[in-house]
């Protein structure tokens, strides 16, 4: 189908070399997974109690006012996205940010909601 510019003056550059620049619809699919794990306000609270220092599911649980259920049940999720990691001491388990990219991610989420 041959596409025309919207007008005349139109400087747009021609909508197959914007498509040829996608990556592929996977990729794509695992952005919009990862960024439905942000989509939660639970999710948020423990990333956000994370972001100073790691924590274990009491604490957590504590801070937010949550059951410890309920916040394994979170945490779980959040580490199959790969937001989080863990580490083990004796028999207790300490959660932190996976990385910088998620403290980024949730910075520049701050940002731009407070511009």
């Amino acid at each position: 189908m041959q596409q025309t510019p919207c007008t005349p003056e139109c400087h747009c550059p021609p909508p197959g070399s914007i498509r040829d620049q996608l990556p592929d619809d996977e990729i794509l699919y695992d952005l919009a997974e990862l960024f439905k794990m942000f989509g939660d306000s639970t999710r948020m609270r423990i990333l956000y109690v994370l972001f100073e220092s790691e924590l274990c599911v009491n604490s957590i649980a504590q801070c937010l006012d949550m059951t410890p259920s309920a916040v394994s049940h979170q945490l779980r999720l959040l580490k199959a996205a790969k937001l989080i990691k863990f580490r083990r001491e004796g028999r207790t388990v300490y959660y932190a940010l996976d990385d910088d990219h998620v403290r980024s991610i949730i910075s520049l989420g701050l940002e731009h909601i407070s511009e």
